[in-house]
């Protein structure tokens, strides 16, 4: 067993020693003689020197913001094609006309509001003029104003009256309508807390 434990381990520090024999390169297609096209360009040297963007940049439809009518002309890209009666899918109640009119309308809608949102793009106020306007650089008496330095802004909706500005779609003569009047005669009440209040 001793014997047999030393051989191993003779024949295992002798390996350890020996030089590993050398591979001779293979030949094959991929060392072949290299293609130069009459530029004196081989096809790598053309694919890694390729501008995929150059022409795209050049006709104005890179993936810029703003560039989607540039792609619409070019590539046709989110063009509205025209429904032919018998042909495409028509709704039923309407002709092939009153629908390609309904698209188009659509379709102008959805390029004008994105034409007004990308001329709206890249704006921003310098925080530096915001910051000399409000007076933080000249002193601490914009802490002690109504605002505290913010800007007020007029909003969509009175939030004092959510009630009246919301839409009423019951009918007058519903019970949903009636409960609602109910509600704001209610709401009108004078409050025990509010006789300060003037009628």
């Amino acid at each position: 067993m001793k014997l047999s434990l030393l051989f191993l381990g003779l024949a295992g520090s002798a390996s350890a020693f020996t030089v590993a024999p050398v591979q001779q390169p293979l030949s094959s297609s991929l060392s072949a003689k290299k293609e130069v096209d009459a530029n004196g360009k081989t096809v790598t040297k053309r694919i890694f020197d390729m501008d995929l963007w150059k022409d795209r940049v050049a006709a104005g439809v890179s993936n810029e913001y703003g560039s989607r009518g540039n792609k619409e002309k070019l590539f046709g890209w989110g063009k509205v094609g025209k429904v032919e009666e018998g042909k495409s899918y028509v709704p039923s109640g309407l002709t092939a006309a009153q629908y390609n009119e309904i698209r188009s309308k659509q379709k102008a809608q959805k390029d004008a509001n994105y034409k007004k949102n990308v001329a709206k793009a890249g704006i921003f106020e310098d925080y530096t003029d915001f910051y000399i306007k409000r007076g933080t650089d000249t002193g601490g008496d914009w802490i002690k104003s109504v605002t505290r330095g913010h800007r007020m802004v007029k909003t969509k909706y009175d939030w004092d009256d959510v009630g009246s500005s919301a839409k009423n779609f019951a009918s007058s003569g519903s019970a949903a309508a009636k409960g609602k009047k109910a509600a704001a005669k209610k709401s009108t009440a004078k409050k025990p807390y509010e006789f300060w209040k003037k009628e």
